[in-house]
């Protein structure tokens, strides 16, 4: 269990790690001495690609711009990022330049990709720890389904070969990206497994535009924080459904299975976006959510920086919930189509998962049959609980007050008759 003694959080890291951030390594010290600046990171990913211009050329619409200016002076001035934080963060960036720039030349060369259709997508929200993984693997496993692996998602150009599928080139070099947090920092794959070929979510097709929360979970970035929460997020859910578009040229159409917490924030402009789409709503006592998500982002934090407050997470999570969870009891109570949303409880998923499922299944439409009964059961042998280790956290640790986070969700608890859990 991390030290939490006010606020502090610091799990264990590796000896290697602690002598990177001592500045004992100069190829990696020298990497993080450079400047995380929107002009030098731009002519390099175009250096790399081997494009001509200057400023935003290459990198299609100069929307992306706006959050690209907010979120560099925040990570320099706010995250206090270790040398290996800023090494890690500035080829993250470079990554997403690169994808991008190579996004848009892939659209010029081929603009029939636009014309795909993406045809009722499924969107599991719901708060982070609310059993949307889960869900989200045992959704995938039904027949004419489809959910994006974590290569895909960073990856995604050229279009996937159907038959040369994976790319295991693609694969190997997405997972070494998706596994260095848990490589800096121990425990965090007790509290989410990152791989290159596991599901993943939305967020890393909305961090090509800059609109994305992670961001915000990898760092301590109010400045932008508060950019975020008034943007208009539209952009980014115009490249998310860009990438689905790319991923599925090659293909027979399938129906997406798509999952993010973030979508619960922005319900009108996800249904804005995808006219078809029907979204599966996750709910488990807030308390408890908070508690798990800033664990989970507090260890994201700490493979970046020395400086972690898990009470100042906290608090940012209880508004960011309190805010949206109450959004959507107002958007429940006349604004979504009940035929488009089914709704899951957490203890009833964790009691009978397949049951759970099922429900949603019928809510949705969409037909199952006893091999695919079979599959799942097959997973969830396969993938038990705390198999990579137990995720302790305690609701405590955040400096909240459990009387007045129960009234801040009060409405919504009420509404979604979410029961409350023993504090943890």
């Amino acid at each position: 269990m991390p030290d939490t003694r006010a606020g502090r959080y610091a799990p264990t890291r590796p000896d290697w790690v602690q002598a990177v951030n001592r500045g004992a390594v100069p190829v990696i010290t020298e990497e993080a001495a450079l400047p995380l600046d929107r002009d030098g990171l731009l002519a390099e990913a175009r250096a790399t690609l081997g494009i001509e211009g200057a400023g935003g050329d290459g990198f299609g619409d100069d929307g992306f711009l706006e959050p690209l200016d907010v979120l560099l002076p925040a990570l320099e001035q706010e995250a206090e990022l270790t040398v290996l934080g800023r090494c890690l963060t500035r080829r993250f960036f470079l990554r997403l330049l690169e994808v991008r720039a190579q996004t848009v030349a892939y659209v010029r060369s081929d603009p029939g990709v636009l014309d795909e259709e993406i045809e009722q997508p499924i969107f599991i929200a719901g708060a982070p720890r609310t059993g949307t993984t889960v869900l989200h693997a045992l959704l995938a496993l039904v027949p004419g389904t489809r959910a994006p692996e974590g290569w895909e998602l960073l990856r995604p150009v050229p279009p996937p070969d159907p038959h040369r599928y994976p790319d295991m080139a693609r694969v190997a070099l997405s997972g070494r990206e998706l596994r260095r947090p848990a490589m800096v920092v121990s425990g965090l794959d007790a509290i989410h497994e990152y791989s290159g070929r596991m599901q993943k979510e939305c967020v890393s097709a909305m961090s090509f535009e800059f609109r994305s929360e992670e961001f915000t979970a990898r760092y301590r970035v109010p400045s932008y924080v508060a950019w975020l929460a008034r943007c208009d997020m539209r952009p980014a859910y115009d490249w998310h459904r860009l990438v689905l578009q790319i991923l599925q040229r090659r293909f027979e159409p399938r129906r997406w299975v798509l999952k993010s917490p973030v979508h619960l924030h922005s319900l009108p402009t996800l249904f804005a976006t995808y006219p078809e789409a029907r979204v599966v709503i996750t709910h488990r006592d807030p308390l408890a959510v908070l508690g798990s998500v800033s664990s989970l982002v507090a260890t994201l934090r700490y493979a970046h920086s020395d400086h972690v407050d898990l009470a100042d997470i906290g608090a940012y999570h209880a508004e960011l919930y309190g805010e949206s969870l109450d959004r959507l009891v107002h958007l429940d109570e006349g604004a979504l189509d009940p035929a488009r949303v089914s709704h899951t409880q957490y203890a009833a998923f964790v009691a009978e998962p397949l049951d759970t499922v099922h429900a949603v299944l019928d809510d949705l439409g969409v037909p199952y049959d006893p091999a695919t009964e079979d599959a799942m059961r097959a997973h969830l042998r396969e993938q038990p609980r705390a198999a990579r280790g137990e995720h302790r956290y305690s609701f405590r640790d955040l400096g909240l007050s459990p009387d007045a986070e129960r009234k801040r969700f009060a409405r919504y608890q009420e509404h979604f008759d979410v029961v409350d859990e023993a504090l943890r």
